[in-house]
Protein backbone atom coordinates (compact mmCIF):
# COMPACT_ATOMS: atom_id res chain seq x y z
CA UNK A 1 0.00 0.00 0.00
CA UNK A 2 1.20 3.62 -0.75
CA UNK A 3 1.84 6.17 1.89
CA UNK A 4 -0.62 9.09 1.93
CA UNK A 5 2.58 11.09 2.45
CA UNK A 6 5.84 10.63 0.23
CA UNK A 7 8.18 12.89 0.62
CA UNK A 8 11.59 12.05 -1.77
CA UNK A 9 14.38 14.44 -2.56
CA UNK A 10 12.81 17.59 -1.77
CA UNK A 11 15.60 20.70 -1.75
CA UNK A 12 14.74 24.30 -2.26
CA UNK A 13 17.21 26.69 -2.48
CA UNK A 14 16.95 30.45 -1.88
CA UNK A 15 19.46 31.87 -3.79
CA UNK A 16 22.51 30.31 -1.95
CA UNK A 17 20.84 29.52 1.00
CA UNK A 18 19.28 25.75 0.92
CA UNK A 19 16.06 26.19 3.26
CA UNK A 20 15.91 22.28 2.57
CA UNK A 21 18.22 19.79 1.61
CA UNK A 22 17.50 16.61 -0.05
CA UNK A 23 14.83 15.71 2.75
CA UNK A 24 13.19 12.00 2.06
CA UNK A 25 10.09 10.64 4.24
CA UNK A 26 7.13 9.04 4.27
CA UNK A 27 4.21 8.78 6.37
CA UNK A 28 1.57 6.02 6.13
CA UNK A 29 -2.12 6.42 6.64
CA UNK A 30 -3.66 6.68 9.70
CA UNK A 31 -0.42 7.68 11.05
CA UNK A 32 -0.06 11.22 13.50
CA UNK A 33 3.58 12.13 12.57
CA UNK A 34 5.23 15.46 14.26
CA UNK A 35 7.68 17.64 12.49
CA UNK A 36 9.84 19.58 14.52
CA UNK A 37 13.00 21.42 14.83
CA UNK A 38 14.62 24.78 16.09
CA UNK A 39 13.63 28.14 14.13
CA UNK A 40 14.76 28.56 10.44
CA UNK A 41 15.61 24.38 10.16
CA UNK A 42 13.08 24.48 7.35
CA UNK A 43 9.70 23.10 9.09
CA UNK A 44 7.58 25.65 7.07
CA UNK A 45 9.15 25.32 3.52
CA UNK A 46 8.56 21.89 3.74
CA UNK A 47 5.29 21.92 4.43
CA UNK A 48 4.13 24.65 1.90
CA UNK A 49 6.11 22.30 -0.76
CA UNK A 50 4.25 19.67 0.77
CA UNK A 51 0.82 21.15 0.06
CA UNK A 52 1.67 22.87 -3.31
CA UNK A 53 2.60 26.57 -2.06
CA UNK A 54 6.09 26.53 -3.17
CA UNK A 55 7.61 24.97 -6.18
CA UNK A 56 10.73 22.98 -5.31
CA UNK A 57 14.13 23.44 -6.85
CA UNK A 58 14.28 19.68 -6.73
CA UNK A 59 12.44 16.15 -5.43
CA UNK A 60 9.01 15.80 -5.81
CA UNK A 61 5.88 15.65 -2.81
CA UNK A 62 2.78 12.54 -3.18
CA UNK A 63 -0.22 12.81 -1.67
CA UNK A 64 -2.45 9.72 -1.79
CA UNK A 65 -0.02 9.28 -4.73
CA UNK A 66 -0.77 12.44 -6.30
CA UNK A 67 2.17 14.54 -7.51
CA UNK A 68 1.59 17.76 -6.08
CA UNK A 69 3.07 19.84 -8.86
CA UNK A 70 2.13 17.47 -11.77
CA UNK A 71 -1.37 16.88 -10.68
CA UNK A 72 -2.32 19.54 -7.93
CA UNK A 73 -5.79 18.89 -7.83
CA UNK A 74 -5.92 15.25 -7.54
CA UNK A 75 -3.35 15.83 -4.62
CA UNK A 76 -5.07 18.41 -2.64
CA UNK A 77 -8.28 16.89 -3.16
CA UNK A 78 -8.25 14.82 0.23
CA UNK A 79 -6.14 17.29 1.63
CA UNK A 80 -7.02 19.97 4.53
CA UNK A 81 -4.17 22.27 5.23
CA UNK A 82 -4.20 25.09 8.56
CA UNK A 83 -0.92 27.01 8.19
CA UNK A 84 0.49 28.85 11.06
CA UNK A 85 -1.40 32.34 9.92
CA UNK A 86 -4.45 31.25 8.60
CA UNK A 87 -5.82 33.58 5.84
CA UNK A 88 -9.59 34.15 6.79
CA UNK A 89 -11.61 36.14 4.87
CA UNK A 90 -13.02 39.46 7.15
CA UNK A 91 -15.95 40.29 5.99
CA UNK A 92 -17.60 37.20 5.94
CA UNK A 93 -19.10 34.72 8.91
CA UNK A 94 -17.59 31.12 9.63
CA UNK A 95 -21.08 30.49 7.74
CA UNK A 96 -20.58 31.66 4.79
CA UNK A 97 -16.61 30.88 4.53
CA UNK A 98 -17.95 27.15 5.15
CA UNK A 99 -20.66 27.61 2.41
CA UNK A 100 -17.70 28.46 0.25
CA UNK A 101 -15.21 25.70 1.41
CA UNK A 102 -18.46 23.24 1.16
CA UNK A 103 -18.45 24.56 -2.66
CA UNK A 104 -15.33 24.16 -3.54
CA UNK A 105 -14.48 20.43 -2.83
CA UNK A 106 -17.79 19.68 -4.55
CA UNK A 107 -20.12 18.77 -1.16
CA UNK A 108 -23.51 18.66 -1.91
CA UNK A 109 -25.50 21.80 0.29
CA UNK A 110 -27.06 18.89 2.56
CA UNK A 111 -23.56 17.59 3.19
CA UNK A 112 -22.07 20.69 3.78
CA UNK A 113 -24.79 22.10 6.14
CA UNK A 114 -24.45 18.62 7.91
CA UNK A 115 -20.83 18.68 8.82
CA UNK A 116 -20.73 22.18 9.49
CA UNK A 117 -22.92 22.20 12.06
CA UNK A 118 -21.24 19.15 13.70
CA UNK A 119 -18.30 21.30 13.68
CA UNK A 120 -19.61 23.99 15.15
CA UNK A 121 -21.36 22.53 17.93
CA UNK A 122 -17.99 20.37 18.97
CA UNK A 123 -16.00 23.57 19.05
CA UNK A 124 -18.34 25.71 20.62
CA UNK A 125 -19.09 28.10 17.56
CA UNK A 126 -22.41 28.63 17.16
CA UNK A 127 -22.73 31.47 18.50
CA UNK A 128 -20.13 33.04 16.41
CA UNK A 129 -21.89 31.56 12.87
CA UNK A 130 -23.18 35.03 11.55
CA UNK A 131 -20.67 36.89 12.90
CA UNK A 132 -17.99 38.61 10.76
CA UNK A 133 -14.82 36.84 11.08
CA UNK A 134 -13.02 40.44 11.62
CA UNK A 135 -15.19 40.89 14.50
CA UNK A 136 -13.65 37.44 16.11
CA UNK A 137 -10.78 36.47 18.41
CA UNK A 138 -7.80 35.01 17.30
CA UNK A 139 -8.43 31.41 19.15
CA UNK A 140 -12.62 31.53 17.88
CA UNK A 141 -10.53 31.92 14.64
CA UNK A 142 -8.67 29.10 14.94
CA UNK A 143 -11.61 27.18 16.01
CA UNK A 144 -13.39 28.60 12.78
CA UNK A 145 -10.00 27.53 10.83
CA UNK A 146 -10.24 23.92 11.97
CA UNK A 147 -14.17 23.72 11.88
CA UNK A 148 -12.79 24.76 7.95
CA UNK A 149 -10.22 21.98 7.56
CA UNK A 150 -12.50 19.09 8.98
CA UNK A 151 -15.97 19.98 7.00
CA UNK A 152 -14.79 18.23 3.73
CA UNK A 153 -13.61 14.82 5.68
CA UNK A 154 -10.37 14.66 4.12
CA UNK A 155 -7.69 12.07 4.06
CA UNK A 156 -4.33 13.91 5.11
CA UNK A 157 -3.98 16.96 7.56
CA UNK A 158 -0.91 19.10 7.67
CA UNK A 159 -1.15 21.71 10.13
CA UNK A 160 1.75 23.91 11.18
CA UNK A 161 1.46 25.29 15.04
CA UNK A 162 -2.14 24.05 15.65
CA UNK A 163 -2.35 25.77 19.13
CA UNK A 164 -1.37 29.28 18.37
CA UNK A 165 -4.28 31.49 20.50
CA UNK A 166 -6.23 28.39 22.14
CA UNK A 167 -7.21 28.09 25.41
CA UNK A 168 -6.50 24.95 27.65
CA UNK A 169 -10.44 23.58 27.18
CA UNK A 170 -10.17 24.06 23.05
CA UNK A 171 -6.50 23.05 22.68
CA UNK A 172 -7.76 19.75 24.26
CA UNK A 173 -10.62 19.20 21.43
CA UNK A 174 -8.41 19.66 18.94
CA UNK A 175 -6.04 17.22 20.04
CA UNK A 176 -9.08 14.53 20.59
CA UNK A 177 -10.20 15.61 17.62
CA UNK A 178 -6.70 15.23 15.46
CA UNK A 179 -6.59 11.32 17.38
CA UNK A 180 -9.76 10.68 16.40
CA UNK A 181 -8.74 11.62 13.19
CA UNK A 182 -6.21 9.39 12.78
CA UNK A 183 -7.79 6.37 14.55
CA UNK A 184 -10.57 6.55 11.25
CA UNK A 185 -7.70 6.70 8.95
CA UNK A 186 -6.70 9.59 8.12
CA UNK A 187 -3.42 11.30 8.59
CA UNK A 188 -1.62 13.77 10.29
CA UNK A 189 1.08 15.70 9.28
CA UNK A 190 2.00 18.48 12.25
CA UNK A 191 4.76 21.09 13.02
CA UNK A 192 4.80 22.57 16.26
CA UNK A 193 7.28 24.27 18.73
CA UNK A 194 5.37 22.92 21.59
CA UNK A 195 7.27 19.47 22.29
CA UNK A 196 4.60 18.19 25.10
CA UNK A 197 2.09 18.36 21.96
CA UNK A 198 4.39 16.33 19.89
CA UNK A 199 5.36 13.55 22.80
CA UNK A 200 1.86 13.07 23.68
CA UNK A 201 0.07 12.98 20.43
CA UNK A 202 2.75 11.72 18.00
CA UNK A 203 3.08 7.95 16.47
CA UNK A 204 6.75 9.23 15.07
CA UNK A 205 8.32 12.56 15.51
CA UNK A 206 11.21 13.94 12.56
CA UNK A 207 13.64 16.28 13.74
CA UNK A 208 15.03 19.38 11.46
CA UNK A 209 17.75 20.50 11.47
CA UNK A 210 19.70 23.17 8.95
CA UNK A 211 17.52 21.62 6.29
CA UNK A 212 18.25 18.05 6.85
CA UNK A 213 16.08 15.20 8.42
CA UNK A 214 18.51 14.44 11.36
CA UNK A 215 16.22 12.21 13.54
CA UNK A 216 12.84 10.17 12.94
CA UNK A 217 10.94 7.97 14.94
CA UNK A 218 9.20 7.02 17.72
CA UNK A 219 10.19 8.53 20.93
CA UNK A 220 12.09 5.43 22.37
CA UNK A 221 13.74 5.47 18.70
CA UNK A 222 14.70 9.22 19.30
CA UNK A 223 15.60 8.16 22.95
CA UNK A 224 17.98 5.91 21.71
CA UNK A 225 19.69 7.72 19.19
CA UNK A 226 20.21 10.92 21.26
CA UNK A 227 21.52 9.11 24.41
CA UNK A 228 18.64 10.41 27.09
CA UNK A 229 16.19 9.33 28.69
CA UNK A 230 13.29 11.24 29.94
CA UNK A 231 11.23 13.54 28.04
CA UNK A 232 10.55 14.27 24.11
CA UNK A 233 12.80 17.94 25.19
CA UNK A 234 16.14 16.12 26.64
CA UNK A 235 16.02 13.90 23.74
CA UNK A 236 15.33 16.79 21.36
CA UNK A 237 17.76 19.18 22.57
CA UNK A 238 20.94 16.91 22.54
CA UNK A 239 20.29 16.13 18.60
CA UNK A 240 19.78 20.22 17.90
CA UNK A 241 22.16 21.83 20.11
CA UNK A 242 25.92 22.20 18.02
CA UNK A 243 28.31 20.15 19.65
CA UNK A 244 30.97 21.89 21.67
Amino acid sequence: MNPMIQIERLTKQFGSLTAVNDLTLSVAGGEFFAFLGPNAAGKTTTIKMLVGLLKPTSGQALLDGHDIQLAPVDAKKGLAYIPDFPFLYEKLSPQEILAMVGELFGMSRQDAERERDRWFDYFDLNEYRHELTENLSHGTRQRAVFAMAFLHSPKVLVVDEPMVGLDPHHARLVKDALKKFTREGGTVFLSTHVLSVAEELADRIGILSHGRLVACGTLSDLRKQSGQDGDLERAFLAITEPQA
